[in-house]
């Protein structure tokens, strides 16, 4: 099927559903069995981890496998030799609709939206890694899709299905550091090659990839293998940056125990590249190689949140309270929490939560635990969740905001890298260009609007390809 073609075919069915999947058998929409039927679409690198996390349930039966890189994806497709193997997700669509249950999305950040999106009006259950979306419109449209279509969704934000963010949210519900007015998020990202100028030089595309594919809304260019397999997330055009891909890890602590939704102001600094002496580089295409966000939240509990985020190797400042040898955080990032009372570090993943100074964990006895834990993994909490009905631990109505707040930082970022050259100066000048983005960034959550400065809003949706609109 043509790509305009699909894409009228998927509208139609958001409108006016008429092909009902087996899952669908009244208000708990459980199906007629134990076994998920899954299309997996995305399932080279981190995709076949989730594959195997799926698998590994022993609920899911895949209908059809499916990756743009036969390569790449081969040990999966090697792992099941009896599922269908496709390279284009639109025949996946058109051949097996019918047979599937549910769909998990593993691509690369700019084409999860372009690929979900179709099945979710279908009413297919929803399994798509993190960050939920390249961009903040993308992020609210598959939030209110899920919700409209009833399906059960989980984001692949691992964390948010372990003990640790539950334990996190006791204590911050109990009071034990009181009113948190300040939260510290870092990471060691990126942990790949960023900053660079444009590639526009090309290299002969590999037999195994399809690059028409995998571009997908991005604008048509040469391949080059500095893109691939996994230093896309470096160009803005494909991935999110350090944030994007750790966001929704680190993020989340704060976001869940603190009950925040929609920031209303950004602003970031990010580093200055030189690609000369004295001469100021202009690489917005790319990522920052370092950057530091600052994200103000209004909540209930806690009235006005700090969320500062720290990525490239840049710190935040340390407690006092941290002893010699203590990390604030670990696995390469980590959330230190300020509150009236004291202070709570947890790590990547938001794991072993504990409080500052490390002495008051001797004789500190926690609250009795009153979140339910997830006795699965996270991918298998989802795979129940589908068949007997229930909660996951990132639903889109969840991790849309969450990715939309992470999206918020980069908006900020881009602002900051955005340059324009000053009357009468040309690149490679002497100090030639004005920088109009930094600024202290204004935002209207609920109507998704930049109000302070117009040209941001450039960046809450990107532009796509034609064939591939939403």
């Amino acid at each position: 099927m043509k790509r305009r073609s699909f894409l009228k075919k998927s509208a139609a069915a958001g409108a006016a559903f008429t092909i009902v999947p087996s899952f669908v058998l009244g208000g708990t929409h459980v199906p007629p069995s134990d076994t998920l039927y899954v299309a997996g679409i995305g399932v080279g690198g981190r995709g076949g981890g989730v594959v195997n996390e799926l698998f590994k349930s022993g609920k899911v039966k895949f209908v059809a496998l499916c990756d743009v890189d036969m390569k790449r994806a081969g040990t999966t497709f090697a792992n099941h030799p009896d599922v269908k193997r496709y390279k284009d997700f639109r025949k996946v669509y058109d051949n097996h609709l019918k047979d599937m249950d549910a769909v998990m999305v593993a691509t690369p950040d700019h084409t999860h939206a372009s690929i979900a999106l179709p099945f979710m009006k279908e009413k297919k259950h929803a399994y798509v890694e993190k960050p939920l979306t390249h961009n903040i419109y993308e992020a609210r449209l598959m939030a209110t899709t899920a919700k409209e279509m009833g399906i059960t969704t989980q984001m692949g934000n691992q964390g948010a299905s372990g003990d640790g963010i539950r334990t996190a949210q006791e204590w911050i519900d109990a009071g034990v550091i009181g009113k948190v007015h300040r939260v510290d998020c870092w990471t060691n990202r990126p942990v790949w090659p960023q900053g660079f100028k444009k590639i526009t030089t090309g290299e002969p595309v590999p037999e195994t990839l399809s690059w028409d594919l995998w571009l997908g809304p991005a604008s048509m260019r040469p391949y080059n293998s500095a893109y691939l397999p996994f230093k896309w997330r470096g160009w803005w055009d494909f991935g999110t940056g350090a944030m994007g891909d750790m966001g929704c890890h680190i993020m989340e602590t704060p976001f869940k125990t603190l009950g925040l939704r929609f920031p209303y102001e950004a602003e970031a600094s990010c580093t200055t590249i030189w690609s000369g002496d004295f001469v100021e580089a202009d690489y917005s295409e790319a990522c920052p190689p370092s950057s530091i966000v600052r994200l103000k939240f209004d909540t209930k509990v806690h009235g006005d949140v700090s969320l500062n985020w720290y990525d490239g190797g840049i710190m935040p400042d340390l407690p006092a309270e941290l002893g010699d040898g203590e990390e604030p955080g670990g696995q390469g990032g980590g959330s230190i929490f300020h509150g009236s009372d004291g202070i709570m570090i947890t790590d990547t993943y938001s794991r072993n939560p504990r409080l500052l100074p490390s002495t008051r964990m001797l004789d500190f006895t926690p609250p009795d635990p009153s979140i339910k834990r997830v006795e699965t993994d996270h991918a298998g909490e989802w795979v129940n969740a589908c068949i007997n009905g229930g909660e996951t631990s990132s639903p889109f109505s969840y991790g849309g905001p969450l990715t939309e707040a992470v999206l918020m930082g980069n908006l900020a970022i881009k602002a900051f890298q955005y340059k324009t050259l000053k009357e009468g100066k040309k690149h490679g000048d002497w100090d030639p260009y004005n920088y109009p983005g930094r600024r202290t960034i204004l935002w209207d959550g609920e109507a998704m609007k930049v109000t302070n400065y117009d040209h941001a809003n450039n960046w809450v949706k990107r532009e796509y390809r034609e064939g591939w609109q939403l």
